[in-house]
C-alpha cells in the first residue's frame, strides 16, 4: 500500500483556510482509486505547538495506482487547488506503507 500526505502549515487566517480546505476536499473526493483517507487535525506535540495544523493521508493499492490517480483530470484539479495555501502552506510526500496487527516480534 503507499500512502500520499499533505501536510498543511498554521495558517493566518483560520476561515480562509477552511474555506480552502473544504474546496480541496470536494475535489479529493472525485479522485479514483483511493482506498482510504485519513484526516488529522492536530491538537500538539509533546513539546507544546504542534509542527502543522492538519494532515491528510490518501492511501492507494500501490504507487503506480497512485500515481495514475494523481494524474487523472480530477487529481490534476485537486493538486491545482493546493495552490491557495501558498508556497509554503503545504507539505506533501508519499510512501510504502507496512502495517501489522501488534504483539511480539
Amino acid at each position: 500500500m503507499t500512502k500520499f500526505v499533505v501536510m498543511f502549515h498554521h495558517p493566518q487566517d483560520t476561515f480562509i483556510f477552511e474555506n480552502a480546505y473544504t474546496d480541496f476536499l470536494a475535489l479529493v473526493e472525485r479522485m479514483p482509486d483511493i482506498e482510504r483517507r485519513q484526516v488529522v487535525h492536530l491538537t500538539g506535540s509533546p513539546s507544546g505547538q504542534a509542527p502543522f495544523f492538519r494532515v491528510m493521508e490518501l492511501y492507494f493499492k500501490d504507487h503506480a495506482t497512485m500515481e495514475k490517480a494523481l494524474l487523472t483530470p480530477e487529481g490534476q484539479e485537486a493538486g491545482n487547488e493546493l495552490r491557495r495555501f501558498g508556497e509554503n502552506g503545504i507539505t506533501m510526500w508519499y510512501g510504502d506503507v507496512y502495517e501489522d496487527a501488534g504483539g511480539s516480534n
